[in-house]
């Protein structure tokens, strides 16, 4: 900023009104004004404003000018969670970190209803001193509804505005009249609140994952629409007021980095020590449909907990059907239609459910086979979208429950079949998403003037608590954590944050077995969960973590073949931000390599480095890290033998005085020649039990030992028939070697 200006207000509203045009094309009889919406000043350099073709024409030509993109809408993507993830108020993160008391989390999303019982400040100290924040008034919205923990509250819509300036807001504050929001800040910070449910499914004490972490709000998605320069304008001012953490549950699908809202103001927030928590998106089960995918962003999948919830629909002839259900009240519905086609393609098509006659009041039967080309997914997924009042589903395979499709009792957590798949294709270097977090099926706060479920066509019911699914959930839920830890460890950086929260992460569902899709399946599950579930309490002591700096992310974005404009878009052009040690290898806990078998290329060599750093206890030693290193997969004896070779040294380490045939002996006598199912170990190609010839003593896993001494494999030699020069070529004998007791008769394992 030049020095002549007192503020990047003062000099954007400057270059702006160096480019008016005197005689400006007119629209609709209207005369088009350069109007400055907003001047970014933390999480980029920039500002965003309401310009002419003529005049964007003339502000490219202005000194200094980097680059500019199109404003364009940006789309949105619990009683039992904090105990399906192990939270306990009596050991583990919880009560180390306070329950995130004093940390900040700035909620980025549709607003929030204060008077929920999730928001009370009962139980909390003093606002933080670092708080720099406000409670703004709007619509409907007194300062006063902000407390000790809804510490502020703003909203942001000129560039709403600006996309129809004869718009008008029906709600101008920082009040939430979509829920969103409201259940995104309740799932990262909500208070306890007891006596919380929906309709009476999921009754008991609603808490989010920080019960003592604050909440500040930033509205800039509105129920007349959402815009990026608002976002970055929601989060620029989030930065500036001190938050620790960033929670967003919104973002683009295929759109150029440097075009990327998100991507842009979350590498501002991360370059002033601020992580932020982001949504995968809702696109799934196919690959490559995940956003915000960029490093520095910490990336969340969606998962489905072990609760489930059941109605009983009776049948005319008395057969009772027990399946999922949510229905919101407690009563017998009675004299619903059955509608059945032997055509499974009615169940999945939308136009032609769509043309059925009284659907709110019928109930479809949908019947498909395991060989049917179309999954029965495809017609859960149209049904759900139709206005049914409910379905049955026939299949020819009662596996289609183990396999996941529909919520019940079972192995967890699953990763939610609509959450997005990586890998990211903003960058392909690290494996997209980061994490899994609760998804599905969450109990958080809603707003009373926002309808919480939909009995008829015109019946609408209020709760003070719903039950939401989305990734949208599932981000809110690493936002609290990652405040506890930031609670915890105060100078951690985001990318340690991120990290130990990686590290530990459980790959494993509660029955021990590797965690699979909504459709059974693991194959590329990292692709589809990250790390694996959120672990809270083991994140605490990760013991090693992966960190980075952020000239580390400007070295990643100076490696990834960006115009010098577009370079500066994301990272800004302060002299700091420099291009002397580009890498597109980033510090990360996570690598992808994508491999293409086609032509004759049959393998890949991918070299990553990693540093790692030692958070633990002074006391851990004997760490063994490996750096600087190429990994790949081999196998041979020679990869057999160094295992041996490795085992022995330790041995020479404990019996510094044992020989070379003590140490043998003491692997052979004790290696063992069972498998790990108790069965004699097999040969590979004939799957036969190996013999001695083939395995030798076993695998190696002492009491006694068969020992040797030097002169006894001189007297082996001696029984080998060799002439005096080739046995003096192999014993190098001297006066002590002699030939006085030759024996083929080693003391040989």
């Amino acid at each position: 900023m030049p020095k002549i200006f007192s503020s990047h207000h003062n000099w954007h509203s400057s270059i702006l009104d160096t480019i008016k045009i005197e005689d400006p094309t007119t629209q609709h009889g209207h005369q088009p004004v350069p109007n400055l919406l907003y001047s970014y000043d933390n999480v980029l350099h920039g500002f965003s404003a309401v310009l002419s073709k003529d005049e964007f024409e003339a502000l490219k030509k202005s000194p200094g000018f980097l680059s500019a993109y199109k404003d364009r809408p940006v789309e949105a993507h619990t009683t039992h969670t904090s105990e399906f993830l192990k939270l306990n108020p009596a050991s583990g993160i919880w009560p180390v970190s306070g329950f995130g008391q004093d940390v900040i989390i700035g909620v980025l999303d549709s607003g929030i209803w204060p008077e929920s019982a999730s928001f009370r400040d009962d139980g909390l100290s003093e606002i933080p001193k670092k708080w720099k924040g406000i409670c703004k008034p709007g619509t409907q919205f007194n300062s006063s509804l902000c407390n000790r923990k809804l510490i502020g509250a703003n909203y942001f819509n000129k560039g709403l505005l600006a996309s129809d300036p004869t718009m008008s807001i029906s709600m101008n504050s920082a009040r939430d009249t979509k829920g969103h929001g409201t259940h995104v800040a309740s799932i990262a910070a909500g208070n306890f609140a007891k006596g919380a449910s929906y309709f009476g499914y999921a009754p008991g004490t609603a808490r989010g994952m920080a019960p003592r972490a604050r909440i500040a709000v930033y509205k800039f998605s509105f129920e007349e629409g959402t815009f990026g320069s608002d976002l970055i304008a929601a989060m620029d001012q989030a930065v500036a007021d001190g938050v620790d953490i960033l929670t967003i549950s919104y973002g683009w699908d295929e759109i150029p980095l440097y075009q990327d809202s998100v991507a842009i103001a979350s590498f501002g927030a991360m370059m002033k020590g601020i992580l932020v928590s982001a949504s995968a998106g809702n696109y799934g089960p196919e690959m490559g449909t995940l956003t915000n995918g960029v490093p520095w962003i910490f990336t969340v999948a969606s998962g489905r907990t072990d609760r489930s919830f059941s109605g009983t629909l009776t049948l005319g002839n008395g057969l009772n059907i027990t399946g999922f259900s949510l229905y919101p009240v407690r009563t017998t519905i009675k004299d619903f239609a059955l509608v059945h086609n032997e055509s499974s393609s009615l169940c999945e098509s939308e136009d032609e459910l769509a043309q059925v006659p009284n659907a709110a009041r019928s109930i479809m039967i949908c019947s498909s086979s395991a060989q049917d080309i179309l999954p029965i997914s495809d017609q859960m997924d149209a049904i759900s979208k139709s206005k049914f009042g409910g379905a049955i589903y026939e299949y020819d395979d009662e596996d289609v429950l183990t396999n996941n499709y529909f919520p019940h009792p079972g192995p967890a957590p699953i990763v939610s079949a609509f959450s997005s798949r990586g890998p990211s294709l903003s960058y392909l270097r690290v494996a997209k998403p980061d994490i899994m977090a609760p998804g599905e099926l969450i109990l958080a706060a809603w707003p009373s003037n926002v309808s919480a479920a939909i009995i008829d066509v015109n019946t609408f019911l209020e709760s003070d608590y719903s039950l939401e699914s989305g990734t949208s959930m599932a981000a809110p839920h690493i936002a609290g954590i990652a405040a506890m830890l930031k609670g915890v460890h105060p100078d951690w950086s985001p990318s340690a944050i991120q990290s130990a929260m990686m590290t530990t992460a459980n790959p494993l569902d509660n029955t021990e077995k590797p965690i699979k899709t909504a459709y059974g399946d693991s194959e590329d599950i990292s692709l589809a969960m990250g790390s694996g579930l959120v672990d809270p309490n083991r994140a605490v002591d990760p013991g090693l973590i992966y960190d980075a700096t952020p000239q580390d992310y400007v070295n990643l974005l100076c490696s990834m073949n960006l115009t010098e404009a577009q370079f500066k878009t994301i990272a800004g052009s302060s002299a700091k931000h420099h291009c002397s040690n580009p890498s597109d290898d980033i510090n990360y806990p996570s690598f992808i390599a994508l491999f293409s078998p086609n032509g004759n290329c049959t393998w890949l060599e991918q070299k990553f480095r990693r540093t790692v750093t030692n958070v633990g206890a002074a006391a851990v030693i004997g760490v063994n890290t490996f750096l600087d290193s190429d990994y790949r997969l081999e196998s041979g004896t020679s990869m057999a033998a160094p295992h041996i070779a490795g085992i022995a040294a330790m041995l020479k380490g404990a019996h510094p005085d044992w020989s070379p045939s003590a140490i043998r002996s003491a692997m052979m006598t004790t290696a063992n020649p069972l498998d790990n199912t108790e069965n004699p170990i097999k040969a590979a190609d004939d799957k036969k039990d190996a013999t001695s010839l083939s395995m030798g003593a076993g695998l190696v896993d002492p009491g006694l030992i068969y020992d040797a001494t030097p002169q006894d494999y001189v007297n082996l030699l001696c029984s080998m028939n060799f002439t005096e020069e080739q046995f003096k070529t192999i014993s190098r004998t001297s006066a002590k070697h002699n030939c006085s007791n030759p024996s083929d008769d080693m003391n040989y394992p």
